[in-house]
């Protein structure tokens, strides 16, 4: 996928800039279902209450807080059911998970609960696609917008290239569509292998 990410023919979007452009365009989606792939296995999201608590060691308090978010998730399935489309979600894992990961698998099992749907897939079955390097993070929105979500080194958004093209993001999404196939839906996965896992001991530093 990476190969047809010409970042050059793209539009270079600071964090803030995505954020405003993906809130305006998301909602806009209409017939076209939301794909979203994440490969990276840690980021930085220090603007997220739960993620704080979980990166100061209060591991209660994080769970509490992805659990508070119920009823939003379940608005926003409502408002997707009602305009009539989808979100998908493709989640790439690397055995042993790192603490982010244990973090943020527990947000997908909720979301995949109510809002969106969510797959998981091992880092082995993408192995095929990454001879050139790992996959980027990749968003797709309506029928012509794909966006390569950008992080630095210590996992902070660092903004999106936002592509504009039916044929780019058709491409895109058909791709992980076929991730999505091979995936394993991420409540069953979550409650196999996370769920009984200790809490996770944040990195320091």
């Amino acid at each position: 996928m990476r190969e047809v990410l010409d970042r050059s023919a793209g539009v270079r979007l600071s964090a803030d800039e995505y954020r405003a452009d993906f809130r305006e365009r998301f909602w806009q989606s209409h017939e076209y279902d939301f794909w979203k792939l994440e490969r990276r296995q840690t980021f930085a999201e220090p603007g997220d209450e739960s993620w704080v608590a979980f990166s100061h060691g209060d591991w209660e308090t994080a769970l509490r807080l992805i659990a508070a978010r119920r009823p939003q998730y379940e608005s926003d399935a409502r408002r997707m059911a009602e305009l009539g489309f989808a979100s998908y979600r493709v989640r790439v894992v690397e055995a042993p998970l790192t603490p982010y990961l244990q973090w943020e698998l527990r947000l997908l099992r909720l979301m995949g609960a109510t809002s969106d749907r969510v797959r998981v897939l091992d880092a082995a079955r993408v192995g095929l696609h990454e001879a050139s390097g790992p996959l980027p993070e990749v968003v797709t929105l309506g029928a012509d917008v794909t966006y390569e979500v950008l992080y630095d080194d210590a996992g902070l958004a660092d903004g999106a290239i936002r592509h504009t093209g039916a044929a780019l993001t058709a491409a895109c999404r058909q791709f992980i569509a076929r991730l999505y196939e091979s995936g394993e839906d991420v409540v069953a996965y979550v409650d196999r292998e996370v769920a009984a896992l200790p809490p996770p001991v944040p990195p320091r530093g």
